[in-house]
């Protein structure tokens, strides 16, 4: 039999699927169909998740592990905060370490079990790199622009200002006095169908700046649409508010960032090179439930014969999250 977690960072939730456990490894389209069925929740296995991740052993002797991410819609990130935490639990519990390195799609990122957020809610840092501001490697086009930062686009919404980064996923952020889920809705749409501005789509957020070091975040992510949660976007918006708004940042403190799903803290150190600046992601890691399939179902995507188990720790988090609505 073959086990999957059902975990989330934020609510931004994922199925992990350890291949090193496996007899023999899925291939890669099996791994994309697998996503776009178990993430799908009108097959009803968990409400489904917005992506897969999947731990392989790492070619890199400091690295623990590999993790990809396959996207609910099948297509592959570079990257994701939210589920690297959980990844980062999971080969913590597994080997033992509580600070080491992962290798991901672009680069090897450092991780570390970081104090519990509440009471039996497990949290680790994570590293969020490489940076660029560079057309090429979001990529963007729009005039005859090499970067895009804090510039009004009245292409896209008119009386908005937009930034743009990849962390390394592609990023267009901007700063509101309260989000709009429908433009933002609308902008997500329209930059990830095919469109001449982001050929390849871009991860949407819009930012409220709440206080000193206090943001509220929400995201349309490529791939996958709404979420509670991004990572990676939570993480260019808290380095791109640094950049911007220094009458509201204080670099010896961490950043709070509160999302649909909760909240997470970032700490920014900038850089006179503002692509050699440094993002650490901070935020829950959380085991929801087990699921065991069989091997032979588990390649074939024959999902209607799981054994899901719950493990309680949802309920911790609610009651984080219902402490943070309190406050």
């Amino acid at each position: 039999m073959a086990q999957l977690l059902k975990v989330h960072g934020s609510e931004n939730k994922f199925f992990i699927l350890d291949q090193t456990q496996l007899n023999n490894q899925l291939s890669d389209d099996e791994l994309k169909q697998l996503a776009i069925k178990i993430c799908n929740p009108k097959n009803n296995i968990l409400d489904g998740a917005d992506g897969l991740l999947v731990v392989n052993d790492s070619k890199y002797n400091d690295c623990l592990g590999q993790m990809r991410v396959i996207n609910a819609d099948g297509s592959e990130a570079k990257m994701c905060g939210n589920g690297l935490r959980t990844v980062s639990r999971y080969l913590s519990e597994k080997l033992n370490q509580d600070s080491f390195k992962i290798e991901t799609f672009e680069t090897n990122l450092s991780v570390e079990k970081s104090e519990n957020f509440y009471d039996n809610v497990p949290a680790f840092s994570v590293e969020i790199s490489p940076i660029s501001f560079a057309k090429d490697d979001l990529p963007f086009q729009y005039k005859d622009k090499l970067e895009l930062i804090d510039t009004e686009v009245p292409e896209f919404i008119s009386g908005q200002k937009f930034t743009a980064v990849a962390v390394p996923n592609p990023h267009l952020i901007s700063f509101v006095d309260e989000v709009d889920e429908d433009d933002l809705g609308e902008l997500g749409q329209a930059l990830n169908a095919p469109n001449a501005y982001f050929p390849e789509g871009v991860n949407v957020s819009f930012c409220e700046i709440l206080d000193d070091n206090k943001l509220f975040v929400q995201t349309y992510e490529r791939g996958v649409g709404f979420t509670n949660a991004c990572g990676t976007g939570m993480s260019a918006t808290s380095l791109v508010f640094a950049l911007l708004n220094e009458d509201y940042f204080n670099p010896d403190e961490d950043i709070t960032v509160y999302n649909p799903g909760g909240l997470v803290k970032t700490n920014i150190q900038l850089s006179a090179h503002k692509e050699d600046s440094k993002i650490h992601l901070i935020g829950n890691a959380t085991f929801t439930h087990t699921l065991e399939i069989s091997e032979n179902n588990l390649h074939a995507g024959t999902l209607d014969n799981i054994e899901i188990s719950e493990t309680g720790e949802e309920d911790n988090y609610q009651d984080f999250v219902n402490s943070i609505n309190e406050a």
